[in-house]
């Protein structure tokens, strides 16, 4: 079969045949449909059965769907529910992530540029792969829930901070100057999109919902276009242009009437998760080198010690942002859930190995670690969730909750 027929071919089959397995296994447990994603596509790619290469056309599209992917972490983050309490004890937990994973890093590598790519990879909370996975087990009005998003968006927007200032290949005075620039150009745009009046927008959004036009879905998918443009064109990573196009476009749709709202978001799942996100997973699988990291002891043994890392780096400080009252379980759950993390993983070691300033290996390893705990930690943090007293159920306001035990 000829290469370019069968990515074609087998990748929208993929993406069917992990959906109905995600139902199927769902009557018995709740396994992430990632899981399913990352798995067929290892099967398929070149390190098991070699129906599918890597290739640029197929990369393409991964890319941007894991755009998409970032886009809808920021337009799902609703920043009125998580501001206060959830969001400052986040920030303090990522803060201490930081520290922790870049020293650790440096401990752990030849030198301190490697340290600090490894550090930052491990600060990461993978958001946009966690809130498909809370919204189907019902977490996402709840006070966990909202503590999870709070910890899964300052994991990753302090990533992509992170990798713009020090990553970049800038001095940082010149790498901060860039940042500021763009979050002001960002910020001039939130506050445009907040400011109202824009009836004929909206009016245009309302008329074309039925038909061809799809003005809503097709000035989104711009918005993502510029920000991404613009971010590569400052030289920063383009999932911070992503994840701001995210946020502008919740504020702007906002101010449209509730149905249209609603209507226009089924839209942008179904464009997301129905057919870009599927790519960049399934292409996380058959791009992975199993055969380098099977066959390298090296980069085998730092597999199991950076998924640990994960959990001690992110996990636990990423715990603070428990609801008060939170039994022994959630705060297990959410350290699990904080702690997992792939997609900046993948962008942070690229980086690194396009640079040569991470060897192959540990980019392998990384990447591994980050798919391990896809696979996994949500699954566990779900289980310990139903294990909860009160059957994972907390009361709107956290901090009206008795303390247990």
């Amino acid at each position: 079969m000829d290469p370019a027929v069968g990515t074609i071919v087998l990748v929208p089959l993929l993406a069917v045949v992990a959906s109905l397995l995600a139902t199927a296994v769902g009557r018995v447990a709740k396994i992430p449909l990632v899981v399913f994603e990352i798995l067929l596509g290892l099967l398929i790619g070149p390190a098991v059965l070699g129906w599918v290469p890597k290739s640029d056309m197929l990369d393409a599209v991964a890319n941007f769907g894991l755009a998409f992917l970032f886009f809808m972490a920021g337009n799902e983050i609703d920043f009125a529910a998580i501001k206060g309490r959830p969001l400052k004890r986040a920030s303090l937990g990522w803060l201490i992530s930081l520290v922790a994973g870049v020293v650790i890093g440096i401990l752990l590598s030849p030198d301190a540029v490697t340290g600090v790519f490894v550090g930052i990879a491990l600060t990461s909370t993978a958001l946009g792969t966690l809130m498909p996975v809370l919204r189907d087990a019902g977490e996402l009005k709840t006070s966990f829930g909202r503590a999870v998003t709070a910890v899964g968006a300052v994991g990753e927007f302090g990533p992509l901070l992170a990798i713009s200032l020090f990553l970049s290949g800038r001095k940082p005075l010149a790498a901060s100057l860039v940042l500021i620039a763009f979050a002001v150009i960002a910020g001039l745009a939130v506050w445009f999109a907040a400011r109202g009046g824009h009836e004929r927008f909206h009016g245009l959004v309302r008329a074309t919902l039925h038909t061809s036009g799809q003005f809503a879905v097709r000035f989104i998918v711009m918005v993502i276009a510029a920000l991404v443009g613009l971010s590569l064109a400052l030289g920063l990573d383009m999932l911070l242009g992503a994840f701001a196009a995210g946020v502008i476009c919740r504020v702007l749709l906002s101010g449209a009437a509730e149905p249209d709202a609603k209507l226009v978001e089924g839209k942008l799942e179904a464009v997301a998760f129905g057919v870009l996100v599927p790519v960049f997973f399934i292409n996380t699988g058959i791009g992975f080198d199993l055969r380098a990291l099977v066959t390298d002891p090296h980069a085998l043994l730092l597999l199991p010690i950076f998924l640990v890392l994960m959990l001690i780096v992110r996990g636990l400080p990423g715990s603070l942002a428990a609801p008060g009252g939170s039994t022994f379980a959630d705060r297990s759950a959410l350290t699990l859930f904080s702690a997992t993390g792939l997609p900046i993983i993948v962008a942070v070691t690229n980086i690194g190995v396009a640079e040569g300033d991470l060897k192959t290996g540990t980019a392998t390893a990384l990447v591994g670690a980050g798919m391990l705990s896809v696979l996994a930690f949500p699954i566990i943090a779900l289980t310990l969730r139903k294990r909860s007293s009160d059957g994972g159920l907390r009361p709107p306001d956290p901090d009206r909750i008795p303390i247990v035990g």
